[in-house]
């Protein structure tokens, strides 16, 4: 287990990397803020710019182009398989910057005391993909998204 900032990285498993976090803000608007696009686009992508496309329903699809400071765009995509609202997330993470490697992500987000903890589990398909999904930066982007969140947040509660 490491931490990177307010965010606690696990790896449980050899094809899995799990990523904790606890926000001040209730349960219902921390999963709207992951599931509608007036709230996505204000942390998804580290608070970059951000074009979103999504359908939030089973079977429903999203995709999200990131406009980095960097001048590059980075798009994502995937498929919504189960939806619990407002307890449970799972759904297809796909980068599109590297086709066929799709992962699975399981999101539960559970209130405790007016704050609401999000754990994510990405499950890959090899240990290769999930050591190589590390060595992107992927944990110090998702701790920059957080902090995005935690701001977006504050000014609705």
């Amino acid at each position: 287990m490491s931490q990177l900032s307010d965010l606690v990285i696990e790896l449980p498993s050899d094809l899995e990397i799990t990523l904790t976090r606890a926000f001040d803000a209730p349960r219902d608007l921390v999963f709207a803020a992951h599931s509608q696009a007036e709230h996505l686009k204000h942390w998804w992508g580290r608070g970059n710019p951000l074009d979103i496309e999504i359908d939030f329903r089973v079977g429903g699809r999203y995709r999200f182009v990131e406009h980095a400071q960097d001048g590059n765009s980075y798009a994502f995509r995937g498929e919504f398989r189960e939806i619990v609202s407002p307890e449970r997330i799972v759904q297809t993470f796909e980068y599109e910057g590297m086709p066929g490697h799709v992962l699975e992500e399981a999101l539960t987000f559970t209130e405790q005391d007016g704050r609401t903890v999000v754990s994510s589990t990405s499950r890959f398909d090899t240990k290769q993909e999930r050591d190589g999904m590390l060595d992107t930066g992927m944990t110090q982007g998702a701790a920059e998204s957080y902090a995005a969140l935690e701001r977006h947040l504050a000014t609705l509660v």
